[in-house]
């Protein structure tokens, strides 16, 4: 049974669970944290990937001088801001604290 499901706006797995975890048999839980563990590890990869598209973004702000398009790419960069604001959440969030739900 995989717990985890591919968030496309974060760009990684989060736990999705439909039974509580302190529920599931202990070798299952194990698994869960150990997959967790994996997963998390690729988020400081997947913020510094984020951050680059970002300075990217800015530099277009920098140099753009229609409104319209300034205001796309400040929402773009919003935007972006945001999934990092999320993925350093997920980043602090251990497996058993985890409740499933997804934070966006």
């Amino acid at each position: 049974m995989d717990v985890f499901v591919y968030d496309s706006r974060l760009g990684i797995k989060v736990p999705e669970f439909e039974t509580p975890f302190e529920e599931l048999p202990l070798m299952e839980r194990r698994g869960i944290i150990e997959t967790w563990e994996d997963i998390r590890g690729q988020i400081p990869t997947r913020v510094m990937q984020l951050e680059k598209v970002i300075v990217t973004k800015l530099g277009e702000l920098g140099e753009e001088n229609n409104f319209a398009i300034s205001c796309k790419i400040n929402s773009d960069i919003a935007e972006l801001a945001s999934i990092i604001n999320d993925l350093h959440i997920w980043y602090r969030v251990s497996a058993e604290e985890s409740d499933g739900k997804r934070h966006s």
